[in-house]
């Protein structure tokens, strides 16, 4: 009798045991896949409207640009610059770490590559003192956080080499329409909002983002919902989940 108690003691520990490791192993490669493949992100402000809205949730991909401290969770690696470093394009919609702090998330679209100047002038983008071709597309509609339905002016921008994409202008003369000629230091870049005149960036206080700071590279909506529901109430996702924006390649 003893026997068998004592082997089936054994086999519930090692059942145990076993449960555990299978954890540890779930956890680690869950780690391997955020830090050197693919990330997920949402989108909390409205900063790069057209192109991601609040409630947008995105994959991002690490392997992009190489590797640095910050893409490992809470920047914990001790070291400095990037390895196996591929430099990003103009036009890419990237996170990256906010220069001031080393720790917030921001995604913008970078302008401006290392050696061009960048100014805005009468709201109207300079590149290395040439003036961005912009085309006006019509009127992008969206509710603002109290509800009233907004009409802002959208654009389809086209960047030197090419790159196309939508931005929205409420105006000309807005805060950030006029600057002085920014030079981006090598090793840096010059990041801006597709929602020109409500974005945070290069312009004012983010700065020069320098390359170590890049986390990675948007790739495409996973998850979107129009606020009524988290990604974690389902019994809402019928009502709540924008099915046109899933899969939504980014660019």
């Amino acid at each position: 009798m003893s026997d068998n108690t004592g082997a089936m003691s054994k086999k519930k520990n090692d059942g145990f045991w076993e449960t555990i490791r299978t954890v540890i192993y779930a956890i680690l490669v869950a780690l391997a896949i955020r830090t050197f493949a693919y990330e997920p992100f949402n989108i909390p402000s409205g900063s790069m409207r057209p192109t991601l809205l609040i409630g947008d949730y995105l994959f991002v991909s690490k392997y992009s640009y190489g590797y640095s401290r910050h893409s490992f969770p809470l920047s914990i690696m001790p070291f400095a610059g990037r390895v196996w470093f591929d430099a990003p394009d103009r036009g890419d919609v990237v996170v990256f770490k906010l220069p001031s702090d080393n720790k917030t998330d921001y995604i913008k679209r970078i302008i401006g590559l290392p050696g061009d100047t960048i100014q805005v002038q009468d709201g109207r983008l300079f590149i290395n003192g040439e003036l961005v071709q912009r085309e006006r597309i019509g009127d992008f509609t969206y509710r603002n956080t109290y509800g009233s339905q907004l009409r802002v002016a959208q654009f389809v921008e086209t960047l030197p080499g090419g790159k196309k994409h939508f931005i929205l202008e409420e105006g000309d003369n807005r805060i950030y329409d006029n600057t002085r000629e920014f030079s981006v230091p090598q090793g840096h870049y010059f990041m801006m909002g597709d929602n020109r005149d409500n974005s945070a960036d290069s312009r004012s206080q983010v700065g020069f983002v320098p390359a170590e700071n890049l986390v990675g590279r948007a790739e495409f909506l996973f998850f979107s919902t129009n606020g009524t529901a988290s990604i974690l109430e389902f019994w809402k996702w019928p009502t709540a989940i924008r099915f046109s924006r899933l899969f939504d390649p980014l660019s």
